[in-house]
């Protein structure tokens, strides 16, 4: 299949991207939607898949179960169904860091599986993120990629040299998106 019939997808980190990040979010009553997050999710053009993309360590720590992840998926999914955001995918690495797995971030595991679950061109995709982990999850799959910078939270980290963007909202990166896939189809044209 040529390149330009596979899918594209924005890749998504959940925690600081979606959600404030409280470290370990597991339980309904922690999850808390960033300004711009439910827009910015509306935004993004439909020609794109929506994948999150997240590390999930606090099952190996034993923080909380699958079960308990599952749970917080399901509502999230559901509670954006309801606003007509259809996520198309949840792709996760429950895995302790020390374990050298292929998809804990900034490895691309969990890219790769959505790659081919999906049939995703990569190189015409975007990964959205707030640490240096995920711009080098981007970076190492090839994708396109945008660093949230909302607070001063992760400054000095380095991301910023691995983004082709950098954004305050996830609004703001929907509409880098969009603004770029219409350069991309006056090209086309």
């Amino acid at each position: 299949m040529s390149k330009k019939h596979k899918n594209r997808a924005v890749f998504l980190d959940r925690d600081g991207v979606i959600n404030r990040d409280l470290r370990y979010t597991y339980q309904l009553h922690q999850f808390e939607f960033l300004p711009g997050a439910i827009d910015g999710l509306a935004a993004i053009p439909r020609e794109f898949l929506k994948i999150i993309i997240t590390n999930q360590s606090g099952i190996a720590r034993g923080y909380y179960t699958e079960d308990d992840f599952y749970y917080l998926n399901e509502w999230l999914l559901n509670t954006l169904r309801q606003l007509d955001i259809i996520i198309d995918g949840i792709n996760y690495c429950p895995h302790h860091p020390d374990d050298n797995c292929d998809c804990r971030k900034p490895k691309i595991g969990m890219l790769i599986q959505a790659k081919e679950e999906y049939d995703i061109d990569l190189e015409n995709s975007y990964f959205i993120g707030d640490m240096i982990s995920d711009m080098l999850t981007g970076r190492n799959a090839g994708c396109k990629t945008i660093l949230i910078r909302a607070d001063d939270k992760h400054t000095g980290d380095g991301a910023e040299e691995f983004a082709d963007f950098v954004v305050k909202s996830l609004l703001e990166a929907a509409k880098i998106i969009e603004k770029e896939l219409k350069r991309q189809q006056l090209e086309d044209k």
